[in-house]
This record gives structure tokens, sequence and C-alpha cells, in this order.
């Protein structure tokens, strides 16, 4: 199966989770779309969100796979932070190359950051490295961005956070 339709089915077996769970929580829902992701994409060695804290100016670590994490990102600094303040999916070939690049794990080359966005403000972002150099491109981006909209859609599981 491609790439392509490996997002296609994720994003359909998301929106049917959402359809049957009418009530699920934001942890749950982040966790499946995780799993999905890591059982999916063998390129993928971190995948994980992190949550807006706006009282203290930083992202504060929520579910992940991976080894390495940051537990907080201000909101200046790293892919994450930029992907916040920015308010756009951030697509990097080489993080190396980046000077306000954090380096949660020496093994990162790569990395695809997505808001996740209601409206005009970010909750959250989707982050997911790779080992590999330049291993995310515009479908990845297409895709999770499409994911990081499914999971805004369901505003009032923000208002768990």
């Amino acid at each position: 199966m491609n790439k392509e339709s490996k997002y296609q089915n994720i994003v359909k077996t998301i929106e049917y989770s959402l359809k049957v769970n009418k009530n699920i929580r934001y942890l749950t829902l982040m966790c499946e779309i995780i799993n999905l992701y890591k059982e999916n994409f063998d390129y993928m060695h971190w995948v994980g969100f992190y949550l807006e804290d706006k009282d203290k100016n930083l992202l504060y670590l929520g579910p992940y796979i991976g080894n390495d994490a940051c537990e907080e990102i201000p909101f200046s600094r790293g892919v994450c932070g930029k992907a916040y303040t920015n308010k756009e999916t951030q697509l990097v070939e080489d993080v190396h190359q980046l000077p306000y690049h954090i380096a949660c794990s020496s093994t990162t080359n790569s990395e695809i950051v997505a808001p996740v966005m209601e409206n005009d403000h970010c909750l959250a972002v989707f982050d997911i490295d790779s080992d590999n150099h330049a291993a995310f491109d515009e479908i990845d981006k297409k895709y999770t961005e499409k994911i990081c909209q499914l999971l805004a859609s369901q505003h009032s599981i923000f208002s768990q956070l």
C-alpha cells in the first residue's frame, strides 16, 4: 500500500472513531492518532503532541511514542514553537540547518510539525520526527494537516485540557 492510501485509511479510521465515540476524550483520540501513524510509517521514530500552556508561554508534552522528548518547549523556541507561533505547518528536511532547532533527540534529522487550530487559535501541535533526512513531503503535510483539522473539529475535547 502506498503512502497516500495509508493516510486515507488513517483519516477514515479517525472519522469512524469520531462518529461512533461521541464522547471520546482528547487523550484517547490523540493516542489513537499517534498509534495509527507509528503503525503505518516506519520512517517516523517519534510521534506526539505538545499542548498549549498560555499561562507559562510554552508547550508541554502530551501523548507520544518514541524515546527522547522535551517536556516543555517555549513558544519562542524550536520547530514546535515556530509552528505554534506562526500557526502553520513546518516541514523541515534537515533540522541541523535551523539555528532555532531544539535537539530533543540526537538522532532526529527531519521533522514535520502541524498546528491544531480552532479558528485562529493554536491549541496544540502535532510533532513527527524522523532519523532520515528529508523524510517528509507534501503528502505527509496534506494528511497531517487534515488529521489536525479533525482533531480541532472536536473543540469540546479541548475544553478538557
